[in-house]
């Protein structure tokens, strides 16, 4: 591959979060960046448009004119199909096709990287070990799904940075198999369950990824991850994270917070719930085997801003919380209403946006199991319909398909199905002071916007 610092590169679905992350990271080292992306075409996610050109990344109509002569390659993601005419003007010429996790895989193992892998936690792991490590004094590199606030209040998009110091941080994603591709220098897994795949599926890619881990790894202690033990670091809550030292004790869940104490060190972080805790301590170890000393540690993690839309609060009025989570599989769903009931004295009014229709296809009885466990009787649930980002699929569910399954387990669940419109203003009829309103779902950015139409719903009430 040639050196992106020193190349042309063009990016089809750039306004993808992996796919921005990596024309950023190329753009901010100096090399020519270039992107189109039909949502642009269509005029959507100008904030995401203008944050990319920020950094110097130039957005093209996705009609093929990107990809011309002087351009090194393509890159493309799994959701970029062969019929996108980028592709097909890049096959016509003769110029290289290449996965995004082509890109990652040779940039991890040209530096000192940390790679962060796990069904549950991954952005916000790789946003703590990344603040943490500046708080540590190191200027490290980020390539991240999420965006981080630290980046974004200086106005970048959040999700990518280049330092000077030869440390990356990134996201290893197994949803498209590209985690095998990695060889980074640690390893980090949080956690398994089933999610994109099947559970052996991924466990059999976490096995691979620990195999090319060429200094230290780092495992979080579920029993579904046993096998992966011997000579790692073992972080979490349960005895099988004390002999590595980072079990976490005298746990205190706070309606804003959470502390704990690890390696005899007593740390705060300014967010709810048990999963934050398990996010920092496999921070910290993932520190712990950078070399930083874990008592340098605890200022920074005290300080962490956080990710958008994890667990992120957009308002209150009248009493009543608005919180919008990124929430999308069973775990985190779970995770999400277990800390939101941490905040709210009164009941949950959730929302939720599956995302995609085979990811929601394969977890149908999974989250209806999630939503039933994790809510109680006087809580209530409304389903938006399936998020569809565009591309062939087969589009034979309907979130109202759920809402069916849920109300036949108990659950008071509606179907949002006259529009966001009618929702927020459901919502802002219901909502009574001490409710907390969780807004969930993954991929789609309107979802913020959503939170801020339901506040101004309550301010009309």
């Amino acid at each position: 591959m040639p050196d992106p610092a020193q190349s042309t590169f063009h990016y089809a679905g750039v306004a993808g979060s992996g796919m921005s992350a990596l024309a950023q990271y190329q753009a901010m080292l100096g090399g020519t960046a270039t992107g189109s992306d039909r949502v642009f075409d269509r005029g959507g996610a100008p904030a995401i448009r203008r944050a990319l050109e920020k950094v110097g990344v130039r957005i093209l109509p996705q009609d093929g004119t990107g990809v011309r002569p002087g351009c090194d390659a393509l890159i493309v993601s799994t959701a970029v199909e062969e019929s996108v005419p980028d592709v097909r003007s890049a096959r016509e010429a003769g110029i290289p096709v290449m996965h995004r996790s082509e890109v990652l895989a040779r940039l991890t193992a040209a530096r000192r990287t940390v790679a962060v892998a796990g069904t549950s936690g991954k952005s916000t792991v790789v946003a703590m070990i990344f603040e943490l490590a500046r708080g540590a004094g190191l200027d490290p590199s980020l390539i991240t799904g999420g965006d981080l606030k630290v980046l974004a209040e200086q106005g970048y998009l959040g999700n990518a940075w280049a330092g000077a110091s030869d440390l990356l941080v990134i996201e290893a994603d197994e949803s498209d198999g590209s985690l095998v591709r990695y060889a980074p220098a640690i390893g980090v897994v949080l956690n398994l369950d089933r999610d994109h795949k099947e559970v052996e599926e991924v466990r059999a890619m976490f096995d691979a990824f620990r195999q090319r881990t060429r200094e230290a790894f780092v495992v979080g202690d579920g029993p579904n991850l046993a096998h992966l033990r011997s000579g790692a670091t073992v972080f979490g809550t349960s005895q099988a994270a004390e002999a590595g030292g980072f079990r976490g004790t005298g746990i205190r869940l706070l309606a804003d917070a959470s502390e704990f104490t690890a390696a005899g060190v007593s740390f705060r972080v300014p967010a709810p719930g048990l999963h934050t805790v398990e996010n920092a301590l496999a921070a910290l170890a993932a520190c712990a085997a950078i070399g930083l000393p874990i008592a340098a540690l605890a200022s920074p993690l005290a300080g962490f801003s956080g990710v958008r839309r994890r667990f992120e609060r957009v308002g209150m009025i009248a009493g009543v919380e608005v919180i919008d989570d990124f929430a999308h599989n069973p775990a985190k769903l779970k995770a999400a209403i277990a800390a939101a009931r941490l905040r709210a004295p009164g009941r949950i009014l959730a929302v939720f946006q599956p995302h995609g229709f085979g990811p929601t296809r394969f977890l149908r009885n999974e989250l209806v199991e999630a939503f039933s466990a994790a809510l109680r009787p006087e809580d209530q649930l409304w389903l938006l319909e399936i998020f569809y980002a565009g591309g062939t699929v087969s589009r034979d569910l309907s979130a109202a398909d759920l809402v069916q399954d849920l109300r036949a387990c108990g659950v008071q669940a509606e179907f949002a199905g006259s529009g966001r419109e009618a929702l927020a203003t459901r919502l802002a009829e219901v909502a009574r002071a001490g409710d907390l309103i969780l807004v969930t779902g993954a991929r789609d950015p309107s979802l913020t916007d959503l939170c801020r139409l339901i506040l101004a719903e309550i301010v009309q009430r």
